[in-house]
């Protein structure tokens, strides 16, 4: 059986800001129809490769291809999703308003309505964006990175902030999405969370991917998924 075509490949990519090296060689890929987990300390340079990934960055070195085109490509723009930590340019909208003004710019877009309902925005659709709690916020980004029909998608720390119904509610649509071919690059510091969904699990620390592997070859014998994390990583006070 041929393996599927990586939805994104991630090769030796390099970024230095502020005369720190975020980004040092770094290399990954992820598939379509699975979940791949990168996580890491506060630091290690995850959001930094989201932003090179989604076109908002460009490397010093390396190279990214997202759905076979080089990153930040006008013809596979439409066809990627972004969830960011926070968008605090939507503040006075309505989260309704956002996702119908968002649905505007795609060709064939998710019905509003049924993705409200789906990610558990109704009882908050009309309240301004700078209004909800945390978690709920989340949940409008979420929305708003599905709303194109992506089949790529990056969500970076999604249910951070969500309560545990909110956050199990989370889970399963992700389940969804990967069922239906979706490509999803997750980052994450909630280890059960990357335990329970990812197919395959970056580490990375200082730049670098520390080591890689399915959850279960990372875990085998009787370490968890954080003691894996702990012993390839470093803390904030190296």
């Amino acid at each position: 059986m041929t393996a599927p075509v990586a939805a994104l490949v991630v090769d030796r990519l390099s970024v230095t800001l502020g005369g720190r090296a975020v980004l040092d060689g770094l290399s990954l890929s992820a598939a379509p129809g699975r979940l791949t987990a990168v996580l890491g300390p506060n630091g290690a340079g995850k959001t930094t490769l989201i932003r090179c990934c989604t076109g908002l960055l460009s490397p010093d070195a390396g190279a990214v291809t997202v759905l076979g085109r080089p990153a930040g490509s006008a013809e596979v723009a439409a066809r990627v999703g972004l969830m960011p930590q926070s968008t605090g340019a939507w503040s006075g909208i309505r989260a309704v308003e956002l996702l119908e003004h968002l649905a505007g710019l795609y060709a064939r877009p998710h019905d509003v309505d049924a993705l409200v309902r789906r990610c558990g925005i109704d009882a908050f659709a009309r309240t301004p964006y700078r209004r909800l709690s945390g978690g709920q916020q989340q949940a409008v980004n979420l929305a708003g990175a599905l709303i194109g029909r992506p089949e790529l998608v990056f969500l970076d720390e999604p249910t951070a902030g969500m309560d545990p119904h909110a956050r199990r509610a989370t889970w399963s649509l992700l389940d969804e999405l990967r069922a239906a071919g979706v490509a999803i690059v997750l980052t994450t510091h909630a280890m059960d969370e990357a335990q329970a969904l990812a197919d395959h699990v970056y580490i990375v620390d200082a730049g670098r991917v520390s080591v890689s592997g399915t959850v279960s070859a990372l875990t085998s014998g009787d370490q968890s998924l954080e003691d894996v994390f702990l012993a390839h990583t470093h803390g904030a006070t190296r």
